[in-house]
């Protein structure tokens, strides 16, 4: 029998750890929590009857007047490695621990001075436990995961390839799960092949709005980086070249980022398109009054994160003004959960679309159309590049798709993420 101490951040990792190293056959002997992470003991070639034999050996050390056919019989069998915290573990009955001699409880006097001692000692005892029963639940997880991943490639081989290759493209879980859900119940392999690009294609709402179209009152929302000046520069020299700059205005109401409204006042020199400044609900409602009628005007705003506190100032800005389309502008090279948080946060704008941008800059598209999905935005156009007007195209979700499914070709999801994406939910299910 071989055992090994292996020490990880947590216990997903140490349990990859052991099955790389001994196998799906190895023995999980014991776990433990320390500073460093989470220490697991495991084993190869399990002998339970060896084991049976070194905890009889030592029940016989603990008792010298104990035979150690009388603790056999006695059925005193500690559970597999016995140890201490800190001792290094072995099937050795050399290295079995001392025992130390409690001694006769004292009696003590009444109060509360007395108590604190007994009360302390209990919290330590109440805060091991939960962590040890953190760690067995965490260790269950994982290995309940494990199965019902394992299980549903067995039952289901063709469904378990479609959400292998969603993962692949970085499709969020709770996305693909619902994406998977509208498989057919019976489809062969070559179907499993193109389904989930289909699938995905079809479950990305796209506005149609062309660029050459007047764009009317339009608000660019979002957190600060995402290119918003940049695209209404786009969005404006389009409509200059279809409709003439006297026809376009541009708003600006980012009044914290140093710099903002100088760089957008420069876009409109160049394109011969006059700016005006809104300071708050009541100026903007002036100056909306005041380009009545014109085919295009677009508003650009300050740049707030979702958990910044003048974001409630942001959205203030905007009450009353029902005649102004907000459309949400997203980053495509965020984290998903950025994006997650961006969109929850201007939700109370009720954006009608969004624009991702900065396609050229992300190698994965999966977490950027998961967020789309998931809140069921309709997209107006995608961007690629600083070029003005060049860099901007008109939403088209087939080729989202095909551009997504085209990054990290080579790169399929093991059975370890695969397991720890869907394996529990499954479990669960």
């Amino acid at each position: 029998m071989k055992i090994k101490r292996f020490v990880a951040a947590d216990m997903r990792q140490a349990m990859r750890e052991v099955r790389e190293e001994q196998g799906p056959e190895a023995v999980i002997l014991s776990t433990r929590r320390f500073a460093e992470g989470i220490e697991v003991i495991a084993a190869i070639d399990y002998d339970e009857s060896l084991m049976r034999e070194a905890s009889r050996h030592n029940v016989a050390a603990v008792n010298p007047g104990t035979p150690a056919s009388t603790a056999a019989a006695t059925g005193a069998t500690p559970p597999p490695l016995a140890r201490t915290r800190g001792q290094s573990v072995s099937n050795s009955p050399s290295t079995s621990p001392a025992l130390s001699v409690v001694p006769a409880p004292v009696a003590l006097p009444e109060g509360t001075a007395t108590m604190q001692p007994m009360m302390e000692q209990t919290a330590k005892d109440t805060a091991r436990m939960r962590v040890e029963l953190g760690d067995l639940r965490e260790l269950l997880e994982v290995q309940l995961s494990s199965l019902a991943w394992n299980d549903m490639e067995r039952r289901q081989p063709l469904r378990s390839r479609v959400l292998r290759e969603m993962t692949r493209m970085g499709i969020e879980a709770d996305v693909a799960n619902q994406l998977a859900a509208a498989l057919p119940d019976k489809f062969n392999a070559e179907q499993a092949r193109y389904l989930p690009l289909g699938i995905l294609s079809r479950s990305l709402a796209v506005s149609g709005r062309d660029l050459s179209a007047g764009q009317g009152v339009t608000a660019l929302v979002g957190p600060t980086g995402v290119g918003k000046t940049t695209t209404i520069a786009k969005l404006a020299a389009r409509a200059v070249l279809h409709g003439g700059a006297d026809q376009v205005a541009l708003v600006s109401t980012d009044h914290y980022r140093i710099g903002a409204a100088a760089q957008l006042e420069h876009y409109g020199r160049l394109l011969g398109v006059r700016v005006y400044p809104a300071y708050d609900a009541e100026s903007l409602h002036k100056v909306l009054e005041l380009l009545r009628g014109r085919h295009t005007v677009l508003i650009d705003t300050a740049g707030v994160a979702s958990g910044d506190s003048r974001l409630a100032q942001q959205l203030e800005i905007f009450s009353g003004t029902g005649d102004v389309r907000a459309c949400l502008v997203l980053a495509a090279n965020a984290q998903a959960q950025a994006l997650d948080d961006a969109v929850r946060a201007y939700l109370p704008l009720k954006p009608s679309a969004c624009i991702l941008t900065k396609l050229d800059e992300t190698p994965n598209l999966g977490g950027a159309l998961s967020v789309v999905i998931r809140h069921r935005l309709s997209l107006d156009y995608t961007t690629d590049g600083q070029r003005v007007p060049e860099d901007i195209a008109t939403a088209d979700a087939r080729a989202l798709v095909c551009r997504a499914a085209q990054a990290l070709k080579n790169h399929l999801p093991d059975d370890e993420l695969m397991a720890e994406r869907f394996g529990f939910a499954m479990a669960s299910a």
